[in-house]
């Protein structure tokens, strides 16, 4: 959860929901972000320094807490990428650097959403 959050800070300042939207999003709605693992991962990520929060607001004109990637939170994000494999959505894996993708088969997951915890 916490590489998914850094992730999608590295676009520019969000509030939680759009985060959590932005997560759903990009997973293809396979990934179903509940409140009671995204807020206390935003915590977590705060404390760590990995991310500030100040008050902004909503797209409703409401107050809302934004969050925001801090440099330190880019190394964190950075130094996670480095010689891991990753998995595309459509199924290719790649290496940070290689610049090439060798095609993997992975077996279909058993269900189309999941829960994040």
């Amino acid at each position: 959860m916490d590489v998914l959050i850094l992730q999608t800070l590295v676009l520019g300042a969000a509030h939680g929901q759009t985060i959590a939207h932005a997560i759903e999003r990009g997973s293809d709605e396979v990934l179903q972000v509940e409140h009671g693992s995204l807020y206390p991962a935003l915590h977590r990520l705060q404390n760590r320094g990995w991310i500030a929060a100040f008050w902004g607001m909503s797209e409703n004109n409401r107050k809302a807490r934004d969050y925001r990637l801090t440099p330190e939170g880019k190394r964190q994000l950075a130094a996670r990428h480095d010689g891991r494999v990753y998995r595309t959505r459509n199924g290719a894996s790649r290496g940070p650097g290689s610049g090439t993708k060798e095609t993997r088969q992975h077996p279909p997951p058993r269900s189309r959403r999941r829960s994040i915890a």
